[in-house]
């Protein structure tokens, strides 16, 4: 399979200043009331096409000195990313119509196309004389075609590339093939027990740290409609640490399980498994813990190996 080409994501780590952190923020803003606008033309009936609102946009910006300091690229890549989603909410099963999107509860992410950013002495530049520091983790494979400039639950600050690498040929299977079944005891109970996915405990071994952050938001949480102290916002901050630790570890476990499973096996048969039902049992925490959900999703990850791989897949 030398020569072919595949399309992925390269996501680095970002180190913004406070400066560039503000115009970032700033950015999203003026995406985010976009983004508003566009939902209260659905809402309203008057049919948002990517055209359509291209248009408003561009009357927008003539009649706005604040919008127009903003990213024409980010702001059109907003738009665009709407009626994506939009088109979806009609074709995908269980995709519900684009909501609005609130300062309270929406996380930062700005989408740039090749005319909006480059990339120089190792910063990503970004209109407005915006350069932030990337941790380069690993080489891009080529030159990236677009970015997505995103912000986690924890304020960390991240770079998605979009690149094209070479697709190389895996290693050939030594087995014919492996059934896999989803459990509680066991993650992944497979027909191999070489290759069984333990249930790892991750967020059991987490669970003193979560509950003193929990009891430190608990004392230090005012009366609604009172703003949040700087206490509680740091006691939210480790709790959401705790969580993404225990989550991470869980995903990093499944792919590595998913890798190994697909390097090996030419046939893999996986069963059609919904955890949905267990949220309301006993086996409800423990299912939790196991990430049961996560690890089924990480089917796909298999899909994903399967596919590069040449390997057959079935459920």
């Amino acid at each position: 399979m030398f020569g072919v080409d595949e399309t992925v994501r390269y996501t680095c780590r970002l180190r913004p200043g406070r400066i560039a952190q503000a115009a970032l923020l700033d950015e999203w803003g003026r995406c985010r009331w976009l983004w508003n606008e566009a939902v209260h033309q659905q809402k309203t009936g008057r049919k948002p096409t990517f055209g359509r609102l291209s248009k408003l946009l561009a009357e927008a910006r003539s009649r706005h000195a604040w919008l127009r300091e903003g990213s024409q690229v980010a702001q059109q890549q907003t738009l665009r990313t709407y009626g994506a989603a939009l088109a979806h909410s009609f074709t995908v099963k269980g995709r519900g119509r684009p909501k609005v999107k609130r300062l309270k509860d929406s996380l930062p992410t700005l989408e740039y196309t090749t005319r909006g950013f480059r990339i120089k002495d190792g910063r990503l530049c970004l209109p407005g004389t915006v350069t932030v520091a990337v941790v380069w983790s690993r080489e891009l494979p080529s030159e990236p075609t677009s970015v997505r400039v995103y912000q986690d639950t924890l304020g960390h600050w991240y770079a998605s590339f979009v690149v094209r690498r070479e697709i190389t040929t895996a290693p050939e299977s030594d087995s014919p093939g492996i059934g896999v079944d989803w459990g509680i005891k066991t993650t992944a109970a497979t027909t191999d027990p070489a290759f069984d996915l333990p249930h790892l405990g991750h967020r059991r071994r987490c669970a003193a740290e979560m509950a003193k952050a929990q009891r430190t938001m608990a004392r230090r949480r005012r009366p609604k409609g009172h703003a949040p102290s700087k206490g509680y916002q740091t006691a939210k901050r480790q709790a959401a640490r705790v969580a993404t630790k225990a989550a991470r570890q869980n995903t990093h476990d499944a792919r590595v399980w998913a890798k190994n499973v697909t390097d090996h096996h030419a046939l893999i048969a996986v069963e059609d498994f919904k955890p949905t039902f267990l949220a309301r049992t006993t086996m409800a925490r423990k299912a939790a813990d196991a990430a049961i959900g996560a690890c089924k999703r990480s089917r796909g990850m298999v899909v994903d190996h399967r596919r590069r791989a040449g390997r057959l897949f079935h459920r």
